[in-house]
């Protein structure tokens, strides 16, 4: 069976956090959602210490083989999920992975000290795509931000750190080795690449946050070279993502070296993509995932 960090899954596809709402899934589809759940394990929507309303409209663009998406990770800060949603979220039948976000390591903390209590979490992803307040540098695009924040939160928790990798930096095997030597378990890539649109009708920004994040099939070809990049470079499990639409494109990602993959963009056009990806890769995922102990 394949696992992640020592996570047993009943298969090895995941989904990318933010794009498929578990919640508002199983609000329109009732049970049958936990019957038939597309993922071997749950990436939540990123949650950051204090709450978020999230970037203006638009927020999303289709763009030619991809998407655009400025959402601006609204949610109900670290309390309110806590209270909220994490209650509905462990009654998924797989294991739950929460990705947080912060913009300073005292915040990251905050998360994932609060985290580490809680059984219904098998794991934490640090988005890692926000400036540190105090530097003012992005701690994903800079090895030495990296092993810092590991440095900080890996005497705070037990449970696996996985690293989400952006790759809008010139050198990301350089920040998963950083990440590798802080004491993460794993690392994930590729977060969207950054884009822009205007839209043909006004001249305007086409996002109301003038520009966004790309996503989808046309990112594959450079999710492939820095995952192969990565793999050279580190020993960690890695989380392969970018572009994922049919069991091929996993296929490609897992001979490139992740141990697992995820699908993001192709969950917006079917929400059942996890589960066709899995059974095109040989698996054969209803009711085979079991509910995680507690």
């Amino acid at each position: 069976m394949p696992e992640l960090c020592g996570i047993e899954l009943a298969h090895p596809v995941l989904n990318g956090s933010g794009t498929y709402d578990a919640i508002a899934a199983r609000r329109a589809f009732g049970d049958e959602l936990l019957a038939e759940f597309p993922f071997a394990a749950f990436v939540s929507k990123t949650i950051t210490p204090r709450p978020r309303a999230g970037n203006e409209p638009r927020r999303i663009w289709e763009t030619p083989s991809g998407m655009l998406n400025s959402i601006g990770l609204p949610n109900k800060g670290l309390a309110g999920f806590l209270a909220e949603d994490l209650p509905r979220l462990a009654e998924l039948p797989v294991p739950l992975i929460v990705s947080a976000m912060a913009t300073d390591r005292e915040d990251f903390g905050r998360i994932v000290a609060a985290l580490e209590g809680r059984e219904e979490v098998a794991a934490v992803e640090l988005n890692v795509s926000c400036p540190n307040v105090h530097s003012g540098l992005i701690v994903g695009e800079n090895p030495s931000e990296t092993l810092a924040l590991l440095g900080a939160l890996r005497p705070l928790t037990e449970k696996p750190l996985i690293v989400k990798l952006t790759p809008n930096v010139a050198d990301p095997a350089a920040v998963a080795v950083a990440a590798e030597e802080g004491g993460a378990d794993a690392v994930s890539l590729i977060n969207t690449l950054k884009g822009s649109a205007l839209d043909p009708r006004s001249g305007e920004p086409a996002l109301g946050a003038g520009h966004g994040g790309l996503s989808g099939p046309a990112v594959r070809p450079v999710a492939l070279a820095q995952l192969r990049a990565v793999r050279a470079a580190i020993g960690l499990p890695i989380v392969g993502m970018g572009g994922i639409a049919s069991g091929a494109d996993a296929e490609e990602f897992l001979r490139a070296g992740a141990a697992v993959v995820a699908v993001g963009t192709e969950n917006f056009s079917d929400p059942k993509a996890g589960s066709r990806v899995a059974r095109e890769l040989g698996f054969g995922v209803e009711r085979a995932a079991t509910a995680p102990s507690h």
